[in-house]
């Protein structure tokens, strides 16, 4: 029997009993829509975590923090002398591993401009935290080697601080003067903002525009703030490391006598150069470390390999149990599809019988049966693709999340497969019925 007469003979009779095969195709109909949400939302997910991975400096980024030292250890603990500037140096000689270094020293304080203030993070940094961090300059530029050597008085700020400073929240003020803990410094760079996917759409729509206008239509002349997942880059104020300590870490008084220069820094930030050899450039580091520190193992390394791998895992399981419940709506759908076989087939015993007197073989009513079964399956598993990209519009449009839920064609096909599947399985017992049919007893079936 050729697959095509079997093809057309489904057709006409899904065709003949439209309201009945509806039915029956709405079990696939509401599994593969389900399908295909889960994996559009998980999709959407991955793809958000990844890009802010990415912005946040990427799994190559790897920040060396301070530790507890082992307690066999305890009693010579004062023998290092912690995390410094001289940790940076020694890693930029013997750290071929390393693609880029970067020192930064924190500091607490206020941003001023006329009659505005804000409070920013302030940082002292170099210029390879540019790299390290995986900052975008807007305009203007960032720090330089030249800055770092002339203790220049400039920063680089986050758009969210302009915004603060500013009337207009796309000013450019690349050469004015802000005072940094009442210390006058020229604007020598402006970060890109830093938006999630739902801040990006809400803005690309004017949302957050018409917000605005409401919240000064009702007298309200304050910036609103809402929790910003960028807000260390967005209110990052960024000096040169040797005018931070030149300024504001110039003196470190201990038991009231005052020790000159903090040679102590707040992080060392590290860019591995091959995440393929993001073991051995552990390593490598360690053992520089241990040596600067005089053997004592007073500090740490923060990586993003644990949080990469947990968002995996999170969205694994999120996977699985959305899969087990698009599963079950498809074991439905089969069901319905073997029931309705089965009533057809009782419906066409004497045509079945009459093909069969003709000539034909068992395994003609058998591929016959089967492939209209498969027709059910793959009609419903073409609206379910529908329903369930109507699904994923309605999702996004009513309730936008951070990651927008992603339709591919992966995730297609293999909701169209797994339509097929169950159209295979569902149709074999009806088709291997149907196969046994005797054709005298069934011409004489009345």
């Amino acid at each position: 029997m050729h697959p095509l007469l079997g093809v057309e003979e489904g057709i006409k009779e899904i065709w003949a009993h439209k309201f009945r095969s509806m039915l029956t195709m709405s079990g696939v109909i509401l599994g593969v829509g389900s399908l295909m949400a889960m994996f559009a939302l998980t999709e959407g997910i991955a793809a958000g975590s990844r890009a802010f991975m990415n912005q946040v400096g990427g799994i190559e980024r790897v920040e060396i923090r301070d530790s507890p030292v082992p307690p066999n250890q305890e009693d010579i603990a004062e023998l290092s002398p912690g995390r410094t500037y001289a940790d940076a140096q020694a890693l930029r000689r013997s750290a071929s591993l390393l693609e880029s270094i970067s020192t930064e020293i924190d500091y607490g304080g206020k941003l001023t401009r006329l009659n505005f203030q804000t409070n920013p993070r302030l940082v002292g940094v170099e210029p390879d935290n540019l790299v390290t961090d995986k900052h975008e300059i807007e305009y203007g530029r960032f720090i330089t080697e030249m800055d770092l050597s002339e203790r220049n008085r400039v920063v680089v700020l986050g758009r969210g601080l302009i915004a603060d400073l500013w009337e207009d929240e796309n000013a450019v003020p690349i050469g004015e003067t802000v005072l940094l803990n009442g210390q006058s410094f020229t604007i020598v760079g402006i970060l890109t903002q830093y938006l999630t996917d739902s801040a990006k759409r809400q803005k690309a729509l004017g949302i957050t525009k018409e917000q605005e206008e409401r919240r000064k239509a009702r007298g309200n002349f304050k910036k609103g703030r809402t929790y910003d997942p960028f807000w260390y880059k967005n209110r990052a104020a960024l000096i040169p490391l040797t005018t931070m300590q030149n300024l504001f870490k110039a003196s470190n008084v201990v038991n009231g006598v005052d020790q000159g220069p903090d040679p102590k820094v707040s992080r060392i930030v590290v860019r591995i150069a091959d995440v393929n050899q993001f073991n051995a450039a552990i390593d490598q580091m360690r053992n520089i470390l241990l040596l600067m520190h005089r053997g004592i193992h007073d500090f740490g390394f923060d990586t993003r390999e644990d949080w990469f791998e947990g968002i995996e895992r999170s969205i694994r399981a999120t996977r699985f149990s959305g899969g087990l419940i698009a599963g079950i709506g498809l074991l439905v759908g089969g069901l319905g599809i073997t029931n309705i076989m089965l009533a057809s087939i009782t419906e066409r015993i004497r045509e079945i019988g009459i093909r069969r007197a003709i000539g034909a073989r068992r395994g003609d009513i058998f591929t016959q049966i089967l492939i209209e079964a498969l027709v059910l399956a793959l009609l419903g598993g073409i609206i379910g693709i529908g329903v369930g990209y109507g699904l994923v519009q309605v999702l996004v449009w009513a309730a936008p999340s951070e990651n927008a839920p992603i339709v591919t064609s992966i995730s297609i096909f293999i909701s169209l497969g797994f339509a097929l599947l169950v159209g295979i399985i569902a149709g074999l017992y009806p088709a291997y019925k149907a196969s046994l049919l005797s054709p005298i007893q069934a011409l004489r079936y009345e």
